[in-house]
Parts: C-alpha cells; sequence; structure tokens
C-alpha cells in the first residue's frame, strides 16, 4: 500500500465503536453485583458470589467491550502512523513515536492505579475519597492536550512535567494496604495491556504495512508460540513465561494481538477509503445504489448476529449457534452484493473480514474448553473481532449512510476522549457522590435487578455527557 495524504474527514464509525466500548466498560463496572442475571457479568464470575471460575466457558456483553476496545486501537494504527509517513517522517521517528507512545501509556497505568481509591484502601475513608479525587485533577494536568498557540504549547509541557513530578511526590506520601509505598508493580493491567499492544501492534503494522500476507503470517506465527507455549519444561514455555521487566511486559499479553493485528488490517481499508477523493455533500447519496430498506436489512442482521452469538455462547448451544451464524451470514452475503459506491465496498470488506474472524473463531469454540476470557481462548479472540467488525458496519450505515451523526455525537464524543472516561467514575464520580453522601441514598433505592442496572446506565450516561463536554472543550487526553 503506498503512503498518500491522510484525508482530513475522520472516521466517525471509528470514534462511534471506541466509544460504545469504553462507556459498555463504565457501565460494566456500575451496575449492582450479585443482584442480576449471570449474562449481566462476566461469565466467569457469575452471581451471586462472583467467584472467579476459570473453568466456566461462556461469553457475555461483558467479555466482549474490552476486545472491542482493542480492535479499535489496532485500526487507529494505521490512521496514525501513515499520517506521520505521509508528513515526511522518517522510520526511525516513527519508532521512537511509538516508544514515546506507550512509555507514556504505562506511566498513566500506573500513576492512575496509585490513585484509585480502593488502590489506596478497601474501605475509603472521606480522606481517600479526597485523595481520589485530587487525583483526577493531577492525572488531568499530566495527560491534558490543548489547542494552543505555539509559544503556550511550551508552558503546557512544563505545566505537564510540574504535575507529573508533584504525583510522584504525593503517591511517595500515601500507605498501600501491602505496606509499601509507590510501586512500579501496582499498575492497571487493562492499561498495561493496551500499552503493549499499542507498541507491538503498532511495530507489527510498520514492518508490514506493505505485505499483508507477511501481516497475516504474523499471526500463524503467534498461534505455533501459545500453543508450544503448553508443552511444559519446552525452551518455548520458557521463554513465553520469562519476562525481563514483569511489571510491564508479559508475553502472554502478545496474545492480545490476534485482536490488534485484525483491528490493523481493517485500519488499512478504512484508510483507503478515507484517501478517496472527497465528494460533494450528497454526491455519495445520490450514487448510492443499496436502497434503505437494504441497509436496514443489514443492521438487522449485524445485530442479530451478536445477540446469536453472545446469548448461544453464554447458553452452551454450540452447534446450534454454529448453525444459525451459518445461516445468518448465507443471507447477509446477499446484502453485500453487487457495491458501486467507495461505502458500500468499505461495508463489503469489513463484512467479508467479519465473517472469516468469525468462523475461525467458531472452529476454535471447542478447543481449550470452550470459549473464556481469562484465561483467554483463541476462539474468544477471533469472535470478539467478528462481534466489532459488525458493529463496526452498523455504526458505519448509521453515519455515512443514513448520515445519523447528532444521534451518534454522544459516543463519537466518547470515542475521542476515552482516556477520561476510563478515569472519570472512580477518581471523579464516585468521590463526589461518596463526599456529599448521596451514593448510600441511591444504593438504598436500587436493591432490585432493574433499578440496579438503571443505576449503572444514569452514572454511565454521567460520565458519558461530562466526557462530551470536555471533548467539545477540546481538552482531550492523550499519551
Amino acid at each position: 500500500m503506498q503512503e498518500k495524504t491522510v484525508n482530513l474527514k475522520r472516521a466517525y464509525a471509528l470514534d462511534a465503536l471506541r466509544g460504545f466500548a469504553i462507556l459498555a466498560m463504565v457501565l460494566s463496572g456500575t451496575i449492582r453485583y450479585k443482584i442480576l442475571p449471570a449474562w449481566m457479568y462476566h461469565a466467569q464470575e457469575p452471581p451471586p458470589t462472583h467467584t472467579f471460575n476459570p473453568n466456566l466457558p461462556g461469553l457475555t456483553w461483558v467479555d466482549t467491550v474490552f476486545p472491542i476496545f482493542l480492535f479499535c486501537l489496532g485500526a487507529a494504527i494505521p490512521l496514525a502512523l501513515s499520517s506521520r509517513l505521509a508528513k515526511g517522517f522518517t522510520t526511525k521517528q516513527v519508532v521512537l513515536y511509538i516508544l514515546k507512545r506507550g512509555f507514556l501509556l504505562g506511566i498513566f497505568a500506573i500513576l492512575l492505579q496509585h490513585l484509585r481509591p480502593y488502590t489506596i484502601n478497601p474501605n475509603p475513608t472521606e480522606q481517600i475519597w479526597w485523595i481520589a479525587l485530587l487525583g483526577f485533577f493531577i492525572l488531568f494536568l499530566i495527560f491534558v492536550r490543548l489547542s494552543v498557540n505555539q509559544h503556550l504549547r511550551h508552558y503546557i509541557k512544563w505545566l505537564s512535567l510540574s504535575a507529573f513530578i508533584a504525583a510522584i511526590i504525593f503517591i511517595s506520601f500515601i500507605q498501600y494496604p501491602d505496606g509499601r509505598g509507590f510501586s512500579l508493580s501496582r499498575s492497571d493491567i487493562i492499561l498495561i495491556v493496551l500499552t503493549n499492544m499499542a507498541v507491538f501492534g503498532s511495530l507489527a503494522w510498520l514492518i508490514t504495512r506493505n505485505n499483508l500476507l507477511l501481516r497475516l503470517g504474523l499471526l500463524g506465527l503467534l498461534i505455533a508460540l501459545r500453543l508450544s507455549a503448553t508443552v511444559k519444561q519446552s525452551w518455548i514455555a520458557i521463554l513465553w513465561h520469562a519476562s525481563p521487566v514483569p511489571w510491564i511486559f508479559h508475553s502472554e499479553y502478545l496474545q492480545y494481538l490476534f485482536i490488534v493485528i485484525p483491528g490493523t488490517i481493517i485500519g488499512d481499508v478504512i484508510l483507503n477509503w478515507l484517501q478517496t477523493p472527497t465528494k460533494n455533500e450528497g454526491d455519495e447519496e445520490v450514487k448510492f445504489s443499496w436502497k434503505k430498506v437494504r441497509c436496514f436489512g443489514i443492521i438487522l442482521m449485524m445485530l442479530s448476529l451478536c445477540l446469536a452469538l453472545l446469548i448461544g455462547l453464554q447458553a452452551r448451544w454450540l452447534w446450534q449457534t454454529t448453525s444459525l451464524s451459518f445461516v445468518l451470514c448465507s443471507i447477509s452475503c446477499f446484502l453485500f452484493v453487487n457495491p458501486v459506491t467507495d461505502t458500500e465496498r468499505l461495508l463489503k470488506s469489513f463484512y467479508q473480514w467479519g465473517i472469516y474472524w468469525l468462523a475461525l473463531g467458531l472452529l476454535f469454540e471447542p478447543f481449550e474448553n470452550g470459549i473464556k476470557k481469562d484465561p483467554s481462548t483463541l476462539s474468544y479472540y477471533f469472535v470478539t473481532t467478528a462481534i466489532a467488525l459488525f458493529l463496526l458496519i452498523t455504526f458505519t450505515i448509521l453515519l455515512d449512510i443514513f448520515k445519523q451523526r447528532k444521534l451518534l455525537q454522544l459516543l463519537i464524543d466518547n470515542g475521542q476522549n476515552p482516556m477520561i472516561a476510563y478515569v472519570a467514575f472512580a477518581n471523579l464520580l464516585l468521590p463526589i457522590l461518596r463526599l456529599t453522601h448521596i451514593e448510600p441514598l441511591i444504593l438504598e433505592f436500587t436493591n432490585t435487578p432493574l433499578t440496579g442496572f438503571f443505576k449503572g446506565v444514569i452514572y454511565t450516561l454521567a460520565i458519558a455527557c461530562l466526557v462530551s463536554l470536555f471533548t467539545k472543550l477540546k481538552l482531550f487526553w492523550k499519551t
């Protein structure tokens, strides 16, 4: 693929999908525990005890939100790096940018975990809630990126550096439950995985950006490593479980490249679509050959596939789920025939890749005793990648064909500013609710399944609106 100047228009469907994933992540952490059905939690942590059971297979919507976010990370890699290459950056400069981004994301993972209220004390006091709230504003000063002129940007960098030094000093005075102060090994595992994927996923794309077969070949090598690592005492197993820097890297993290690398493939497809000549408003709509009823049919089939997979795999209706998926995919194929416009070809490409990853995931399902999030199975990686693609098709139709950007603006805003959304509940909203003594009142009236769910919805909407406000004010957190 040749490097071209990236079009200024944005892939809003990808932003919306990222926003959907991060808000679903927030929702999964804010709904009431113990009282909702098992499919409202991680499949391996069923109610009422939520005791982790690694031998329990299944897939719920909660299990899909992190891989969907990882998929978006992978899809964004070609968009970000190709832009730098198009501006004349050398490969060495791009590699340094990748490492710098990974370093800052790793710092974010460590600082955030040190400032989380329940990390400081499992039973937070009023003082702990104030510390958590202060932690949010410290992180804000470190990671905020403002749209200001070059002169002011210089002062912003010094402000971020000062806030970082203040954070280290501040954390060094906090006593944690394990009796230690600041520790590199105390970090947010989700962000650590994202750090590894941002680095290794970017390097994988950079090496294979002109060779799709080589990129797919990397997946084959990764599968070989993963399978051979299960052979005890083999040199691959020893290498797989060893790490020179265990606080930031484990070989097991590389398994998530099974999601990120397919994401980069879709990112290349999106990049080619963005680089097509911009048409006048309405040109695409005039030449669009697929009627609205056909597009509605595609949305219906994509959502039906997602629901069939979630319900069937969680209920362990395995051959039935595979058969139904085959039928739905076969019917859907007729909806993607004869693409004429760039957007139609984009959707067809999404769908073809989605079918491939779904077939791979369902064929791997019996392997490793069924689909599981932890320890993650091959089926888990590929099925969730397919679900991400089916949702991306839905958002693409809504935004690029039906032009419903206003309807999805909240998701887009959160997708463009996910770091704030990830931090805001535990370090902003919850401390405010606890310090104002509102949270106990809310808990008192949300002890039924329905109210327990709506509690999470209200909290998530509050976070979504706050992040949307930050985005509109152009206050972005970036690494």
